[in-house]
């Protein structure tokens, strides 16, 4: 059988790609301290990481590797925050070579993105506002970090140009040992992370839907079902989670310090734990009903089109507003006055379930591989935090990740991968195309419940 470079198995080539150059890269003398000894694996699992947006570490970021090595992963960062495609189609652009359609169904599938808009528009909108976005970032945190700091000029300019792009590409990680946990009573650190974070998270269309209802143009454009859906999606999570996370931590985490404090750790951790991955607070402290709230937030994650993993919001808006359809005894699924297609219904459906599915299965595998290894049980409440935050891209872990075994690492560094190109993109990649069916079997019912 024929082997057809369709645009799915293009993007998962160009993921694995990157992975390969960036662990070739991170492989050299100077991407580590001569006193420093890392395994191959563990290289391999910072590449796919770093890669994947992902965050999650085996090893302390900070002192592990050179200035040369972070450099490594800042650019792979932004490379996995983008997207392959997306950057090798901005230079052929450049050079004036022309995409063609086929170029243009890699880029969709890349960024997740069916709306048919212009591809040389979309991607010229997404370089400009990222470098936008992540500038504003880096100079509001220099402005910071100058005043509360006595580093270097050089060493202030690094760190921010650094945990912008990290927030923004939704990364998660940081050049601190704690991550950002030294910072957690710091509002204006906090809301300018905050802030870099929704952005990357959001998606790149819904922020050109707002650009263009703020425009000064007579015609405004409106919202659509998409941004809607994302934004109002976004808001109740990063509300409903920051609530709980401050009720279950309130005698736990928070206590003994100031209430303000509790407030603002409680945002940061819903906004950070939908797919960005730092943390104010130690995950491994947490209660178990806070660590379910975060596997909650990872799972669902941000929004399409963006820098952020999970099955997403409008994703998970569809399956909820399908959910309320059934009981309503109604047809089609309707959000905000607008049918929902059955092929976006039924791909909300297998893109829920396959992550499901994913989560459950690996969780097992990595409990009984912990067994075998140890010969006791390992907390499966954490192991499948350490899945959750790895297909949702995330990077958050309650302190399992460090002291994984070398295949437990690989089935991590794989539920990463499959976590930053889809699960259905993945599918879609393996599946060969099916003679269409000129045929309908005999309709019967089966007992549900």
């Amino acid at each position: 059988m024929k082997f057809i470079l369709t645009p799915p198995r293009l993007v998962v080539f160009s993921f694995l790609a990157a992975i390969i150059v960036g662990t070739v890269c991170l492989s050299l003398p100077i991407a580590t301290p001569k006193e420093v000894s890392i395994s191959f694996i563990d290289r391999l699992f910072t590449v796919t990481s770093a890669v994947c947006v992902t965050g999650l570490s085996v090893n302390d970021f900070s002192t592990t590797f050179t200035g040369f090595g972070k450099a490594v992963i800042l650019i792979l960062i932004q490379i996995g925050g983008l997207g392959i495609m997306t950057l090798s189609t901005l230079f052929a652009l450049v050079i004036g070579k022309k995409i063609g359609f086929y170029g243009d169904e890699v880029i969709r599938r890349t960024l997740n993105e069916q709306d048919i808009i212009s591809v040389r528009k979309l991607i010229f909108f997404i370089l400009i506002i990222t470098f936008f976005i992540e500038g504003i970032g880096a100079m509001l945190l220099y402005f910071r970090w100058t005043a509360i700091t006595d580093w270097s000029v050089f060493a202030v300019v690094w760190q921010s140009v650094f945990h912008s792009v990290s927030a923004f590409c939704n990364s998660g990680f940081a050049l601190f040992s704690n991550n950002l946990e030294s910072y957690r009573a710091d509002w204006i650190v906090n809301l300018i992370i905050m802030g870099l974070i929704i952005f990357g998270g959001i998606g790149f269309v819904v922020i050109m839907d707002i650009i263009g209802l703020l425009s000064w143009r007579k015609t405004r454009k409106k919202l659509s079902l998409q941004s809607k859906t994302a934004l109002i999606m976004s808001l109740i999570l990063i509300i409903a989670g920051a609530a709980c996370l401050f009720i279950f931590e309130f005698n736990n985490v928070f206590k003994g310090r100031p209430v303000s404090e509790g407030v603002l750790c409680s945002f940061f951790q819903s906004v950070s734990s939908r797919t960005a991955g730092f943390n104010t607070i130690p995950i491994g402290n947490l209660t178990s009903p806070s660590l379910m709230v975060l596997i909650i937030l990872m799972f669902i994650g941000a929004s399409p089109a963006s820098t952020g993993g999970g099955i997403k919001t409008v994703t998970f808006y569809v399956l909820l507003s399908m959910i309320y359809g059934m009981f309503k005894d109604k047809k089609r699924v309707v959000i905000f006055n607008r049918s929902i297609s059955q092929k976006s219904v039924r791909e909300a459906v297998i893109i829920f379930f396959l992550y499901l599915a994913w989560v459950i299965v690996f969780s097992i595998i990595l409990s009984f591989i912990h067994f075998m290894i140890h010969g006791e049980d390992a907390p499966f409440l954490k192991l499948m935090f350490e899945v959750v935050s790895a297909i949702g891209t995330v990077g958050l872990s309650a302190g399992i990740t460090p002291g994984l075994d070398a295949l437990s690492k690989l089935c991590i560094i794989i539920t990463m991968f499959i976590g930053r190109i889809g699960p259905l993109t993945l599918v879609m990649a393996i599946a060969f195309k099916n003679q269409k069916e000129n045929y309908v079997f005999p309709e019967e019912n089966v007992m549900i419940g």
